[in-house]
């Protein structure tokens, strides 16, 4: 069972979650990785009006999982949903003013950590890993209805 790669890819995961937590200790607030993109790109497009429906195109996620993502990041202090101006029916997603902070804090400790786990591992290595899970994420995407 050990040679299956969705256990090694699982494994990986939870070593460098593991890593995380040993690194902070148990932190009050570790953004994941789907709120560490939206954060990014809220930040990248802060003139710019952006929905919901935006969100779930962009990241290629449901709108369901979109919805728990961001109550959770509102509840969390990181965002603010809010009443667009021209349709009362659906609300722009607007930084709070903790979120930077998040996202640059955690931002350093992703790259200290990405750092820490390719020490030893060559550029070419790191090019055919990536290639490999782009690959691997768009024979995934072909089978996803």
């Amino acid at each position: 069972m050990e040679s299956i790669i969705l256990y090694k890819i699982k494994k990986l995961e939870n070593l460098i979650t593991r890593l995380i937590i040993q690194e902070e200790g148990i932190p009050k607030l570790i953004p994941t990785p789907t709120q560490m993109q939206i954060l990014e790109y809220l930040i990248k497009h802060q003139k710019e009006n952006v929905y919901q429906k935006d969100l779930e195109n962009i990241l290629n996620i449901r709108r369901a999982s979109v919805s728990g993502v961001l109550k959770t990041m509102e509840k969390n202090n990181m965002i603010e949903r809010i009443i667009d101006d021209k349709d009362f029916r659906i609300k722009k997603i607007v930084l709070n003013k903790n979120a930077k902070k998040i996202f640059v804090d955690h931002e350093k400790k992703i790259i200290e950590i990405e750092k820490l786990i390719t020490n030893n591992i060559s550029n070419k290595e790191l090019e055919i890993f990536i290639n490999i899970i782009n690959k691997m994420n768009m024979n995934i995407k072909k089978n996803i209805k």
